[in-house]
Formats: structure tokens, C-alpha cells, sequence
């Protein structure tokens, strides 16, 4: 199977959020899954790094298809091949790391057709990832801790449902949600499901739209910046690539990083770091704002590809 990504994995990404939990001070995130060299999933968890891990992806589903799980090089879920994954999430979990399934993703095919599809299909999640029973769990009997979006392709429609329906689930136990929309607001995907409330993370990707992200100035960026902490969410978090080659569009320098968007932001909020890259570009990024940063409740990281 191939693999794919949600955004390049060269980005780092900066963030803030509206919100601060002193729960999850010195949050590291990353997605796995996708990176046949980045090592077992027990082994992520193991290096003490990383506060949740987002398995990644159930790449495609809906319109009365069986859902397929993508892990890449790691094991093939079609022959029951990824059940074996499930002693190191509980590996994971008993080291208190969150464990969550990333659904979507650029490659593979999901759309809800209505909203008793999304009724269904959180049925699926809930049975087969999440609290409830199966025969066909493609990750064996482990309990997962939440759902992440990360819908970039396909359907448009019905997510806000999804979003519902899987939150129903969560009256003994908490799922945790989270999502991926890009900047422009409202999300041509996800609007409506951010829209519930039920979101704990929202990761807005500041880049590859020009609407939007920094070109020359950062006017545009500060204006849908100020739209999005006004929606309904956990936490709000703004992502910027950190080289100019780490996206098509929507580089900001350091120099005006710090000059222009830090001293904007950072007035209100707590701050942090959203990396998408390898452990040493994270910890260099790290190293750039925590001068910034001082009197800042936490520095939470979230990171995809990272070694």
C-alpha cells in the first residue's frame, strides 16, 4: 500500500491556542503509520516523546464500501494482518499516551452519502477502534481514545453527523476529536462538523491558500486568524510551514515570524509548536520560540513523520 500524507512532511508548523489545560502541558503529537522507517508503534510510544499518537489512515469509506485501513508498509489490514498492533496500543496507553484513528487523508476515497451513512459508519468506528464489539477489529481488541479528521478529499457533506453520532458513544468513557480544516473559513469540508462543538483540537493549516496565509504580509493570515478563535472548538491551533520548500505557499521567515505573528497572537494566548518533520527540526524549531515564550502557560508539539 502506499503511502500518503496529510500535509508534506517537511512542514513544522507553529501553533497557539485558545485554551490553556495545564493537563497537557508538553503535549507531542505525532501521526503514524504512513513512514515504513519511523519504527514500531511500540517504539514511538517507548522513546517517552510523544504525549498522543494519531494511527494513520482508515483512508477510505462510505457509499456502502468496506472501510480499508492504510498503514503502509507496516502490516496489511486486509488479512487481519494489523491485530498484532494491539498490545503495543495498550503499550502506549499504559504509558498514558493517547491513541486516536486518523480517518482520511489525501489518497483513498470517503464520502458520507447521508446521514444515516454517518450513523452507520460511526457504528463501524465505535465497534471496530472504539469501545464496542467486533469480530473484524482490523486492530485487535484495544480500545482507541478518540477519532481525528483529516478530510481533504471527497464528500463535503454529513461529517457535522459523524462528529454527532460518534460523540453519543463518549457518555462513559470520552472520545476524544480532532480535526484538520485548512484556512479558509469556513472549511470546505469540515465547517459544518467544527461547528457542533464537539472538536478538542483544531489543527488550521495557514498555507497552500493564498486567501488567506502570509504573502508578503501578514495581514490576511491575522484577519482568518481572528475568524477561527471565534469558532467553536477545544482548542484553536495556528500552523505555518517552517521552509520555504515545505509548502507550495505560505512561508513566513523567522525574522517576521517573530516580528509580525508572534507579538500578534501571543498577547491572548498561550503558545506552542506544531511540527510535521524529523526530531531534530523540532527540537531546533523548540529552540527558536522558547526565548519567545517566556511566561507562556505550556508549549505543546504536535509532529508527523518525526524520527
Amino acid at each position: 500500500m502506499a503511502a500518503q500524507a496529510l500535509t508534506p512532511l517537511a512542514l513544522v508548523l507553529v501553533m497557539f491556542t485558545t485554551l490553556f489545560d495545564a493537563s497537557v502541558a508538553g503535549v507531542i503529537s505525532i501521526y503514524w503509520g504512513q513512514n515504513g522507517a519511523e519504527g514500531t508503534l511500540a517504539d514511538t510510544c517507548n522513546s517517552h516523546n510523544y504525549a498522543i499518537v494519531n494511527i494513520a489512515f482508515l483512508s477510505a469509506f462510505g457509499n456502502g464500501n468496506t472501510p480499508k485501513l492504510n498503514l503502509a508498509g507496516h502490516c496489511d489490514a486486509s488479512n487481519n494482518g494489523c491485530s498484532f498492533l494491539s498490545n503495543q496500543i495498550q503499550t502506549c496507553q499504559n504509558q498514558g499516551v493517547r491513541v486516536m484513528l486518523s480517518i482520511g487523508g489525501n489518497d483513498g476515497s470517503h464520502d458520507l452519502s447521508s446521514a444515516d451513512e454517518a450513523r452507520t459508519f460511526a457504528e463501524y468506528l465505535w465497534n471496530n477502534f472504539l469501545g464496542g464489539q467486533s469480530t473484524t477489529r482490523p486492530l485487535g481488541n484495544a480500545v482507541l481514545d478518540g477519532i481525528d479528521f483529516a478530510i481533504v478529499t471527497g464528500s463535503t457533506q454529513h461529517w457535522d453527523e459523524l462528529a454527532r453520532e460518534i460523540s453519543k458513544y463518549g457518555k462513559q468513557k470520552k472520545i476524544y476529536l480532532s480535526a484538520a480544516p485548512q484556512c479558509p473559513i469556513p472549511d470546505k469540508w469540515l465547517s459544518s462538523a467544527i461547528e457542533t462543538g464537539l472538536f478538542d483540537y483544531i489543527w488550521v493549516q495557514f498555507y497552500n491558500n493564498p486567501p488567506c496565509q502570509y504573502n508578503g504580509n501578514a495581514e490576511n493570515l491575522k484577519n482568518y486568524w481572528n475568524k477561527w478563535i471565534g469558532t467553536k472548538a477545544g482548542r484553536v491551533f495556528l500552523g505555518l510551514p517552517a521552509a520555504e520548500g515545505a509548502a507550495g505557499s505560505g512561508y513566513v521567515s523567522p525574522d517576521v515570524l517573530k516580528s509580525q505573528v508572534l507579538p500578534y497572537v501571543k498577547v491572548l494566548l498561550s503558545m506552542g509548536v506544531l511540527c510535521f518533520g524529523p526530531s531534530s527540526m523540532i527540537m531546533g524549531i523548540v529552540q527558536l520560540l522558547r526565548p519567545m515564550c517566556e511566561g507562556c502557560a505550556f508549549i505543546p508539539i504536535f509532529c508527523q513523520g518525526c524520527g
